[in-house]
């Protein structure tokens, strides 16, 4: 059927809900200048709604939403190269699965109240529809906290993704490579003023106010059809015996599920494993769980709606350990290309980040030089490699990847780095700013698209526009 598209670009203050948005229930914010007059922008959000239009003339059967966490540009950059060397090639003509999907979009991140942003606000953003503050998952946001906790144990809520699904009868599937009630996934189904909320055992002050619901119970309690992911200790051995379903621990027992009831995979005590690392466990790949849950999922004769987050991409960055972020970006690339190929071409498969992290390429190096090696520059008579490696003002070489921040702080009585030393899988790239963990960062994310409904993701959008989208696309 023709996608019935109610959305328009936000011109209401922040924190305010705007006439237009409130006809399909989201938070809106204003993504517009405000130096331009108020016709000026409904004339330019009209303009920009009857143009997606016309490219949007089907509606997709069903929708599988890739997330990765902290995958912003430069990482999608360094991990093009990286694999692409792994491969044989130099990596700068290399092109990651995504790359080659029709539709781009540059994504804003910010939280309501915060410039650089968290992903319980961001996976909000992407999943619901509406920005909220950093650390909320789906629950509108407000100066009093108060008013946020009333909400988020039991009050009137927005619907979750999963709602949305529900609504028109598709099957849902959580896939995440973090715990299943860390941030993101938890977005899929729950409603809470933290994400610190994990388990039973966080219900204490500040968060003991009264009818709140950890989000391990809020899983245990939804209607998801498949969860796979990391998190066993979040959940007590009652809310996993409460579990309307089959409960696997490893890839064999995934693979030997039933299939005519629920599926929760919990692979890990914490976050399942690096993917760098992942051979010497029984712990499924991205990929393997991926394309797991399209052949459970596409048997509803109605559809399905998936997120699947490479959650650990975050995680490496936090450590400042590009070897390790970019083999996971590399197991999300695999897990894209494995949905590409089952998926049928009535699914729309968006990628993208839910936002970046302080990670720089820098200093010249040339063409095919190791992504995670020393900088040799372009070596001006010969067009070449140079024949040494270029030094800093204290004589030292450095690495073509590093970090804004982080632990391991580059100075001048730092041990001089060798290639062996810093492509290691272990080594910390050297950061400017000490820091116990390195940060977030606040610039826009790339949304890649494909399939029925891809064209209406183009230019810069607001974070929120893609909940939007994916809730206009499902209305019944």
């Amino acid at each position: 059927m023709a996608v019935k598209f109610k959305h328009m670009r936000r011109f209401a203050t922040l924190l305010c809900l705007s006439t237009a948005l409130l006809q399909i229930g989201c938070v809106a914010e204003n993504s517009k200048n405000s130096n331009s007059s108020d016709s000026e922008r409904v004339n330019q959000a009209q303009n920009h709604s009857d143009s997606l239009k016309k490219n949007a003339d089907e509606t997709p059967k069903n929708i599988i939403v890739f997330i990765g966490d902290g995958m912003g540009i430069s990482t999608i950059t360094a991990g093009r190269i990286f694999v692409g060397q792994e491969k044989g090639l130099k990596g700068e003509e290399y092109e990651l699965s995504f790359d080659k999907f029709p539709q781009l979009a540059l994504i804003k991140t910010y939280n309501t109240n915060a410039q650089v942003p968290d992903s319980a606000g961001t996976a909000t953003a992407i999943l619901s529809g509406y920005k909220t503050n950093i650390g909320a998952v789906n629950v509108r946001p407000n100066e009093n906290l108060d008013v946020m906790f009333l909400e988020g144990c039991g009050g009137d809520t927005l619907p979750t993704l999963t709602d949305r699904a529900k609504a028109v009868e598709k099957s849902v599937g959580v896939i995440s490579t973090a715990r299943l009630t860390h941030a993101t996934p938890a977005v899929m189904y729950s409603h809470t003023v933290s994400r610190d909320i994990e388990a039973e055992k966080d219900l204490q002050d500040p968060f003991d106010y009264e009818g709140c619901k950890s989000i391990s119970q809020q899983l245990i309690e939804s209607d998801v059809d498949i969860a796979l992911g990391g998190g066993r200790k979040e959940f007590s051995d009652e809310q996993v015996a409460a579990w309307q379903g089959t409960v696997v621990t490893n890839a064999p027992e995934m693979l030997a599920a039933p299939t005519n009831e629920p599926l929760l995979g919990l692979f890990n005590s914490s976050h399942m494993t690096f993917h760098a690392d992942r051979a010497e466990t029984e712990e499924p790949s991205l990929a393997d769980m991926t394309t797991f849950a399209i052949d459970r999922l596409s048997a509803d004769e109605d559809g399905y709606v998936m997120m699947v987050e490479a959650g650990r991409i975050d995680h490496a960055h936090h450590g400042s350990n590009a070897y390790r972020a970019l083999k996971d970006l590399e197991a999300l690339d695999e897990a894209v290309a494995a949905a590409v190929a089952k998926a049928g071409n009535d699914t729309l498969i968006l990628v993208t980040a839910d936002h970046s992290h302080v990670f720089t390429m820098a200093g010249y190096p040339a063409r095919g030089n190791p992504i995670l090696g020393l900088v040799r520059s372009v070596d001006r008579e010969t067009g070449g490699p140079a024949a040494d490696y270029q030094l800093d003002e204290d004589g030292k070489p450095y690495t073509t990847l590093g970090y804004h921040n982080g632990p391991n702080v580059r100075e001048a009585d730092s041990e001089v780095l060798t290639d062996n030393m810093v492509q290691a899988p272990d080594y910390m790239q050297q950061t400017a700013v000490r820091l116990g963990s390195e940060t977030h960062a606040g610039e826009d994310v790339a949304l890649y698209a494909t399939g029925p409904g891809a064209a209406l993701f183009n230019g810069v959008m607001e974070q929120d526009e893609i909940g939007q989208i994916l809730a206009d696309l499902l209305a019944d």
